[in-house]
């Protein structure tokens, strides 16, 4: 299955994580780092999540999953190591339009997660389709190391001379050139620069 690769804004959206784990834990993190409204529904939280649950980053509701926890929402992640009630909740997700993903299922997912290096506004996510996370794990660390902190400056330098360009320069093809100079300029400077 080829997937398209999307970022999405989630600021004060509506996600469910169905579960109370680990990996739970985990995607409601990923979630919440992004801003959305987090509502975990398990019969019990492991640590991680009652750390959330205590700091008010996420609500909880307490039981078994059930079709009505859906109402509302826009994202679910089925994080449970109960296989019926993660494939009934991707049953009832797929018949109301909602976007799902069932942890380690790609088959009953509608996104995956990908992995993710973040340095200041850039995102780089790699993905192998659910095929082999391990690969797009590996991949990840490699990319953490080539990209460190200093791309994260370099990317809150273009911002500032983003605005100025656009105001200044004339025309979209000149601003390619201006931006592709000072961007080879930089990286010209780096490759020189490494042992």
């Amino acid at each position: 299955m080829a997937y398209y690769p999307v970022f999405l804004e989630l600021r004060r959206r509506p996600c469910l994580v169905i579960g109370g784990g680990e990996v739970a834990f985990q995607k409601v993190k990923a979630l919440i780092s992004c801003g959305a409204r987090v509502t975990v529904v398990s019969p019990v939280l492991g640590r991680g999540l009652k750390r959330l649950l205590k700091g008010g980053k996420v609500r909880w509701r307490r039981g078994e999953f059930r079709g009505r926890d859906l109402q509302g929402t826009q994202l679910v992640v089925a994080a449970t190591d109960c296989q019926p009630v993660n494939e009934g909740a991707w049953r009832l997700a797929n018949r109301r339009k909602i976007w799902i993903n069932v942890v380690d299922q790609p088959s009953l997912c509608s996104f995956i997660f990908p992995s993710v290096v973040r340095r200041g506004r850039l995102c780089l996510a790699i993905s192998t389709g659910g095929v082999s996370p391990a690969l797009s794990k590996w991949i990840r660390k490699d990319l953490e190391v080539r990209y460190g902190g200093e791309i994260a400056a370099l990317l809150r330098g273009m911002r500032r001379v983003r605005r100025r360009v656009l105001r200044k320069v004339p025309g979209v093809a000149r601003r390619k050139k201006v931006f592709e100079k000072a961007l080879a300029a930089y990286f010209k400077v780096i490759r020189q620069a490494a042992p």
